[in-house]
């Protein structure tokens, strides 16, 4: 494995890189391969499809791997002297941008809890396709939290519905301080609570199929200190 942390932005949040991470990358693949066809996320704006993860599941195993592996790493670069999975699924990014919301051509976080961390796992080998991590001009944030959330989703939602901004919201209204490319067994760390967005390159084919499309295996833990 090869490990890199990096400290983003101004407020030097952690975003964690893992090259060749697991042995058995292929397998997490055959797997996901070998499910009924994903169904579309509905709880979301993610804009895809996704099969949740659950205990049980003959996808669980995957998600144990990454935990086990990442889990020294967690701890030490964030602080966590515990964690507990929130939730975990296969993810696949299949709507194009010409069907996409206002909401989901736009950066987003996950939740407003700076103790809660997503963790992806990149499971294909699509060329020039990632996550970027923004900062949200009007507010000057990078992450929402707790004390922020109410102001930024006030300013956010001003924004989406000024149509002398629509088709320009990215550019104008969010500024780019940071790009991972989702390198086949790559798996990137970072707090949830950043703001974020996938980004894909023009011959994206948006694939339902597991071993040609933009698969990732994702996990949210909330992370806890104090305990041991």
């Amino acid at each position: 494995m090869e490990v890199e942390v990096h400290e983003i932005g101004r407020s030097k949040s952690k975003v964690i890189i893992i090259d060749d991470f697991l042995t058995s990358a292929q397998d997490a693949v055959d797997a996901a391969a070998a499910l009924p066809a994903f169904p579309p996320e509905g709880r979301t704006a993610y804009p895809g499809r996704r099969h949740q993860i659950g205990p049980g599941d003959k996808a669980s195993s995957c998600v144990m791997d990454i935990l086990k592996t990442a889990g020294p790493l967690i701890q030490s670069h964030y602080n966590a002297d515990d964690f507990r999975v929130l939730e975990a699924s296969y993810s696949l990014v299949t709507i194009p941008p010409e069907k996409m919301s206002p909401r989901q051509r736009v950066p987003h976080y996950d939740w407003d809890d700076p103790d809660y961390l997503a963790i992806m796992l990149h499971l294909h080998r699509v060329p020039h396709t990632g996550t970027a991590f923004y900062r949200h001009v009007a507010s000057d944030l990078e992450q929402v939290r707790h004390d922020t959330v109410t102001e930024f989703r006030k300013q956010a939602q001003a924004e989406l519905s000024n149509p002398v901004s629509t088709g320009a919201t990215l550019n104008t209204h969010y500024e780019q301080i940071f790009q991972v490319e989702g390198c086949f067994n790559r798996l990137v760390i970072y707090p949830g609570c950043l703001l974020h967005s996938g980004y894909f390159p023009p011959d994206f084919s948006y694939s339902c199929d597991p071993r040609t499309g933009r698969l990732t295996a994702n996990v949210f833990i909330l992370t806890a200190r104090g305990s041991g």
